[in-house]
């Protein structure tokens, strides 16, 4: 029984391995590839330092205005003014109700006129005022998806219209067709790459054509298959290794030389990397709901007060731009109050009130006690982080978890709730940053600390972590590609096996 058993493990690892090397290869390979150069995307920072300064002489409406010249009687979920349609000013919002729910649109703020179809002209026009008018735009055409288009995030905007812009970068743009703004870039390296990197890694191949709904279900299944290649690999090893007392040739492993011989002993010094990878990319897809608490969130009205009401704002926009040099503005409520968020080329500017257009600072106290009220739970400690953690930090803005505003300092407020919930909040802008319970912390630990290694001590230390994983990755590579040389050499004697 037991010698059956071994060779039914032997056969498992021999047979779905020659499968699964492929993938492992290409794995390791472009996950190297990440490390440097990630999905093409959008940062915050890139918007905001394309964006054409507003001018604080131009003749514009008032947000209530706008609104209800374009015919928008409900409360917009979000409002913000920037000249990112064809270089002209707009209100950007998504409305929350009717039959255009969640829908983004712009409407012109010097008019009043809800933008209805953005034409290739218009999105020509968005694209050279985001390059800033120093280089030619080309018109390349609609799309609804393609390889460099498959988040989510984009599909208030599908159909993107794409600009090729005639810089040295090669850059690539893609336009909303709702609202005319520029929504994701792309320049010719990070195109390249991404087809050797996350592109391939992620499996996108699957998405967007007939293999679309099933892409999830396809990563699951393969990396439940090469977790099983790894695990018999690692049994099938330790199994083959004389711990004792060597073979006759000295060596403590039956294979002497050759590629059997550099796949046995990469296997052994790199199955526990190797194991934990591939797990944790199992991980990052939330199995089963795994991570998934069936929770509501923090209630935000305790902090954000009437988020329902129409932005009236007595003061004139020109008043709110009279700081000089502001990209954006953004309309909020904070602690019953309407306020502006005024946004500089290099992110945050100014806190002003919608009313007066002063610069405000928001009442600690009075932040600390709507903060409580945030989850129907007891506070168990608020508590101010002034340098990132564990569980609040920032990553390079082309790794998948870069690119966002991740401010310091910031209050972490931890309540006694089943599902020991944590939300970070912004104590200068009284913004929810994010919360957190702890299913998602397990998913932090099991994916983002075993899949990319977001441990500080060693992100703090590049290019420690640098080194770190390309050489264990070098190390997936040639336990990989030896199994992959194995495997093809077998199945090539297979072959001349049945036509003889």
């Amino acid at each position: 029984m037991r010698t059956r058993l071994k060779r039914w493990l032997y056969l498992l690892h021999r047979w779905l391995g020659i499968v699964m090397c492929a993938f492992f290869v290409m794995w390791f390979a472009s996950g190297v590839v990440m490390m440097y150069v990630g999905y093409p995307k959008l940062t915050a920072a890139e918007r905001l330092q394309h964006l054409p300064a507003l001018d604080p002489a131009a003749p514009l409406l008032g947000p209530a205005q706008a609104l209800a010249a374009a015919g928008i009687d409900s409360t917009p979920k979000n409002l913000r003014l920037s000249a990112a349609s064809a270089g002209r000013p707009v209100y950007l919002a998504t409305l929350a109700d009717g039959s255009r729910a969640g829908a983004p649109v712009a409407i012109d703020a010097a008019t009043g006129t809800l933008l209805r179809a953005i034409d290739t002209e218009h999105a020509v026009a968005s694209a050279a005022a985001y390059a800033g008018g120093a280089v030619q735009a080309r018109y390349a055409g609609l799309v609804d998806e393609d390889a460099h288009t498959h988040s989510r995030a984009l599909d208030p905007h599908r159909p993107l219209h794409r600009v090729q812009l005639d810089d040295e970068a090669g850059t690539l743009l893609y336009v909303s067709s709702h609202t005319g703004e520029v929504v994701r870039d792309a320049t010719r390296t990070e195109r390249a790459w991404n087809y050797a990197g996350a592109w391939i890694h992620w499996l996108y191949p699957f998405r967007g054509n007939f293999f679309d709904r099933h892409w999830a279900a396809i990563v699951d299944g393969l990396s439940i298959a090469g977790i099983a290649v790894a695990l018999t690999g690692t049994i099938v090893g330790l199994l083959r290794w004389r711990f004792a007392r060597p073979y006759r040739s000295g060596s403590r492993s039956p294979y002497r030389a050759g590629m059997m011989r550099w796949h046995h002993l990469a296997g052994l010094a790199f199955a526990l990397t190797t194991l934990t990878w591939i797990f944790s990319g199992l991980m990052s897809m939330n199995p089963w709901g795994l991570f998934s608490s069936g929770r509501g969130g923090p209630s935000v009205a305790a902090v954000y007060g009437d988020t329902d009401a129409m932005p009236a704002g007595a003061a004139p926009v020109q008043a709110l731009l009279a700081g000089g040099n502001v990209r954006e503005l953004r309309w909020v409520h904070r602690l019953g109050h309407e306020l502006v968020l005024a946004y500089g080329p290099a992110g945050r500017l100014a806190l002003l009130d919608a009313r007066t257009a002063q610069a405000v600072n928001l009442d600690p106290d009075e932040l600390r006690r709507a903060a409580t009220e945030l989850m129907p739970a007891p506070v168990a400690r608020i508590q101010r982080l002034d340098r990132y953690d564990l569980h609040y930090y920032d990553r390079a803005p082309h790794t998948m978890t870069g690119g966002g505003d991740k401010p310091l300092p910031v209050w972490r407020i931890e309540f006694d709730d089943p599902a020991a919930t944590w939300v970070h909040l912004d104590p200068y802008t009284g913004s929810i940053l994010n919360s957190t319970d702890r299913p998602r912390r397990a998913s932090r630990w099991l994916f983002a600390m075993l899949h990319s290694w977001d441990w500080l001590p060693l992100l703090e230390r590049r290019p420690l972590w640098d080194a770190v994983l390309i050489l264990f990755s070098l190390g997936g590579i040639a336990l990989s590609a030896t199994g992959l040389v194995i495997g093809w050499r077998r199945l090539r004697l297979s072959g001349h096996r049945f036509r003889a």
